[in-house]
This record gives C-alpha cells, structure tokens and sequence, in this order.
C-alpha cells in the first residue's frame, strides 16, 4: 500500500494526530507528508482510517 496526500489538504493535522508513525505535518507546506513510500503492513488499518476520517478527502490510498 502507498499514500498520496493531494493538494486538498487542509492541514488539520488530524492524521497526524491519528497515525503520527506515517504522518507528520510540514510547517513549510502547512500540509501534512507521509514518512514512507510503502506503508508497513502493521499500519495499513489505521492508515485506511485516516484516510477514511480525512475530512477533506485528500488522503489517497493506492493498493498494489
């Protein structure tokens, strides 16, 4: 699994909050990041609830 934040992001840091292991916020870009190009296993439910909770849909998920 990857994670794509899209340009919709509001910087609300709730998924950061959430899931602070893969998001962190940039206070450069005043939007969040992910810190890995593929999401350890572990993590993918929570990830899928960030994504899921974004309020702002801008937490894309891709499935490989």
């Amino acid at each position: 699994m990857k994670v794509v934040i899209t340009d919709q992001c509001m910087g609300d840091r709730n998924c950061s909050t959430l899931c602070a292991e893969v998001f962190e916020y940039d206070e450069d870009q005043l939007r969040a990041t992910v810190k890995y190009d593929e999401i350890p296993s572990h993590l993918e439910d929570i990830v899928r609830k960030a994504a899921k909770d974004c309020g702002a849909d801008a937490i894309e998920i891709i499935e490989e």
